[in-house]
């Protein structure tokens, strides 16, 4: 098993990640997450728990496709948001291929103690393989590409958040990375819906099977 931490921060106030983090989706950075469904929300002792389905594609180096022919994979999300400790906490993990590859990760978002308007994302993550005499070369994959869907994910989500409170960051801010026009953000989250609409479709084919393909030739 492979162990990895990070920490990042995003720019807005933890109020207004707690509440952008149910409408992260679709984003251009997300083209890969097909679906999301709500299985639980409850509030308990003052906090709010929540279970989500996430579907997303399983993109695999050449050498994967030999032993996994999955396209696309179900990953878990189980959320605790805590307003009094202005705290959230996420939990994800994939209950797809388990055997090839597992990875569980653990994402808190605290208000930053440098800026309390910003919030600080720490993240946990292990990730193991129990396909003998591949685990290490899956592992240090999984590791590799989970460090790349950092970055995605933060670029995702501050553009989800950007889209939410526009006027939350200053512009003239030079550390502040190019914030993109009204019109250049909604063209690219209709890119993106357009994507992930498209990716959905290819999953419910291949669900369906010839059966699908046949009702698909008839129509046309």
């Amino acid at each position: 098993m492979k162990y990895y931490e990070n920490s990042s921060v995003l720019k807005f106030s933890w109020d207004q990640v707690a509440q952008g983090i149910w409408q992260r989706y679709p984003n251009p950075e997300s083209s890969h997450v097909l679906s999301e469904d709500t299985v639980v929300r409850k509030v308990v002792g003052g906090q709010l728990h929540s279970k989500r389905l996430l579907t997303k594609t399983n993109r695999m180096p050449k050498w994967g496709e030999r032993i996994i022919s999955a396209r696309h994979v179900n990953v878990i999300e189980e959320s605790v948001v805590d307003p009094e400790k202005k705290e959230l906490c996420t939990y994800t993990r994939n209950v797809g291929l388990t055997k090839v590859m597992t990875c569980v990760e653990k994402v808190m978002y605290r208000p930053c103690p440098e800026n309390p308007q910003w919030t600080v994302a720490e993240r946990k993550a292990w990730i193991d393989s129990k396909i003998f005499g591949l685990s290490y070369a899956i592992q240090t994959f999984g590791v590799e590409r989970y460090k790349k869907n950092i970055q995605k994910s933060n670029l995702g989500f501050s553009y989800a958040l950007n889209r939410l409170f526009p006027n939350a960051s200053a512009p003239t801010d030079p550390a502040l990375p190019y914030q993109p026009s009204l019109e250049e953000r909604k063209q690219r989250l209709k890119e993106a819906a357009r994507e992930t609409a498209k990716r959905a479709k290819e999953l419910a084919q291949e669900k369906a099977g010839p059966i699908y393909a046949a009702c698909e030739g008839v129509k046309s």
